[in-house]
C-alpha cells in the first residue's frame, strides 16, 4: 500500500496484479476503507490490475479541500486514476455508497468505464439504518460520532455482517483507527448530510442519477445479502426496475458486505463481468 498525492489529498490505494492487465476499481462505503475489499485482491488480480483506494476523507486519506459529495467523491476517483496513469476503460465495483460512486463515475466519462459491478449499492431507496439518519441531524451526528470508540466500534461491526464472526480484533482496530482520524467526523457528515436525512435517502440525488447512468448502459452485476441490516435487500428489487439489463443475485445469510462474508462466491459471480466490454 501507498499513498499518492491527489489534489491536495494524501490519498492511500492499494494495488495488485500485472499493471498491463485489464484494471479493476474497488470502492468501498461511507465510513469505510479499502480493507473491506482485500480478500478480493487476491481472487480477482492473476489476470487484471486491481486497484483498490481509500476515497479522500475515508480511511487514512486526506479530504479533498471542498465540501464531500458524491460528484465529488467520484472525481477524486478519476484523479486517482489518471495519477496512476490509467487511461484504459475501467471495471468499477462499488458496495454501498462506493455503488453510488461508480455510478456517478460512469455518468461523468461514461467511455472510461467498461462495466459496474453495484454490491448493496445505495441509490435505490430511502431506506437506510436509523444510525445513518441520525448522523444527518444537525449537531447530532457530530455528537454521535465522537462517542465512536472502543466499546462502540464492535457493536457498529456487528451490524454489518451475517456471521459475527467476521468481527475480528484486527478488523475492529482497523474501524477504531479510521475513526479516529482528523476527517473522519467531518466528511461522514458532510456526505450523509448530502445524501438525504432523518427521512432516509433522498429521493431527488437518486432518481437524477439513476436518469443519467439510464443514458450510458453497461455491462452490469448487481448483488445483494438478504440479511444487510444497513440497506435492505428490498432495495434490489427497484435496482433491477432501474437496471433491466443486469445481472442480480442474492447472496443467503449474508449482510452488507458479500464481498467479505462470501469472498469466493462474490468473485465467481464477479469474474465473467470482467470480460465484458460496453455495447
Amino acid at each position: 500500500m501507498r499513498f499518492l498525492r491527489v489534489r491536495a489529498a494524501d490519498v492511500r490505494i492499494h494495488e495488485t496484479g500485472d499493471p498491463d492487465a485489464p484494471p479493476v476499481v474497488l470502492l468501498h462505503g461511507i465510513g469505510r476503507s479499502l480493507e473491506d475489499w482485500a480478500p478480493q485482491h487476491e481472487r480477482l488480480d492473476a489476470d487484471h490490475r486491481v486497484i483498490s483506494l481509500d476515497m479522500p476523507g475515508f480511511g487514512l486519506s486526506g479530504r479533498v479541500p471542498e465540501p464531500t459529495t458524491l460528484p465529488v467523491l467520484a472525481a477524486a476517483v478519476w484523479n486517482v486514476l489518471d495519477a496512476l496513469g490509467e487511461t484504459r476503460p475501467v471495471h468499477v465495483v462499488g458496495n454501498s455508497l462506493g455503488g453510488a460512486v461508480a455510478m456517478s463515475m460512469l455518468t461523468t466519462r461514461p467511455d472510461a468505464v467498461s462495466t459496474l459491478t453495484l454490491v448493496n449499492s445505495a441509490g435505490f431507496g430511502k431506506e437506510v439504518t436509523l444510525a445513518l439518519r441520525l448522523l444527518a441531524v444537525p449537531g447530532l451526528g457530530r455528537r454521535l460520532l465522537r462517542r465512536i470508540d472502543a466499546r462502540t466500534v464492535p457493536r457498529l461491526e456487528r451490524t454489518l455482517f451475517a456471521d459475527r464472526a467476521l468481527v475480528t480484533p484486527e478488523r475492529v482496530a482497523t474501524a477504531l483507527r479510521i475513526a479516529r482520524q482528523p476527517d473522519f467526523a467531518p466528511v461522514y457528515l458532510e456526505v450523509a448530510r448530502a445524501l438525504g436525512g432523518l427521512r432516509g435517502v433522498a429521493p431527488a440525488w437518486r432518481a437524477d442519477l439513476l436518469r443519467r447512468v439510464s443514458a450510458h448502459p453497461r455491462p452490469t452485476l448487481i448483488v445483494w445479502g438478504d440479511r444487510d441490516l444497513i440497506l435492505p435487500s428490498t432495495h434490489l428489487a427497484a435496482a433491477r426496475v432501474a437496471f433491466p439489463h443486469a445481472r442480480t443475485h442474492l447472496f443467503p445469510d449474508t449482510g452488507h458486505m458479500p464481498q467479505l462474508e462470501r469472498p469466493d462466491e462474490f468473485a465467481t459471480l464477479v469474474r465473467p463481468l470482467l470480460t465484458s466490454q460496453p455495447t
